[in-house]
């Protein structure tokens, strides 16, 4: 029996197997209106953030000018159409991630990254916070060869920066984005539908430097 914060990633002998069927949602952005389903408009890009909880981390995102539209899933783990249920057990794999559409002409990924180190602590391994567990582990999945310098020279610069300050090493994943798998419709924007909800998102208050 796997414990609930289990904070060792599953082989694929030991994963859950998971289903063919995606998870069925409404496509719509609760905020915006826009779809959440590609295709996406070609001259915008994606990039795959994992940060702790999801419903706070997307809220981040969804709120910054040049983000298209968002949306949360599970992504880096084993098993396929996983649920919220079986992300939870810690044998997925699977980290609660946000999936960032954005216009390259009005935000850049630089400052994205910013937005994503500042805003938790990339630091804490297989855990943010209270929330522990391989589902709220740090992670970047790039989904263009282009962006991985970026991200390297970001996670360097913020690894740098913390140590000044006498903070650990960043743990972050950073990975090609292998498949998103989309989270189920109470989760999507889950806090402009219950903005007393929970938000994990706490970061070390060092600043992230930008070149």
């Amino acid at each position: 029996m796997w414990p609930h914060e289990s904070l060792e990633l599953p082989t694929p002998a030991t994963a859950l197997e998971g289903r063919d069927t995606p998870i069925r949602i409404s496509g719509v952005h609760y905020v915006n209106g826009r779809t959440m389903l590609p295709p996406f408009p070609e001259e915008y890009e994606e990039i795959v953030l994992g940060l702790g909880c999801f419903w706070g981390a997307e809220r981040l995102f969804w709120e910054m000018p040049g983000v298209y539209v968002t949306a949360v899933g599970y992504a880096g783990g084993q098993t396929p159409n996983p649920t919220y249920e079986e992300t939870c057990t810690g044998r997925t794999g699977h980290a609660e991630v946000v999936r960032v559409i954005f216009d390259p002409t009005e935000i850049g990924l630089p400052e994205l990254l910013r937005a994503f180190w500042e805003a938790h602590d990339p630091t804490q391994g297989m855990r943010q916070g209270n929330d522990i567990g391989t589902q709220y582990r740090s992670v970047i999945y790039t989904t263009n060869e282009l962006q991985r310098p970026l991200v390297d020279k970001s996670l360097q610069e913020y690894d740098q920066a913390l140590q000044q300050q006498g903070m650990g090493n960043v743990t972050t994943e950073v990975a090609p984005l292998d498949a998103f798998y989309y989270a189920e419709e109470y989760h999507q924007q889950y806090l402009a539908k219950n903005p007393a909800g929970y938000c994990g998102l706490k970061g070390t208050g060092v600043a992230c430097p930008v070149t």
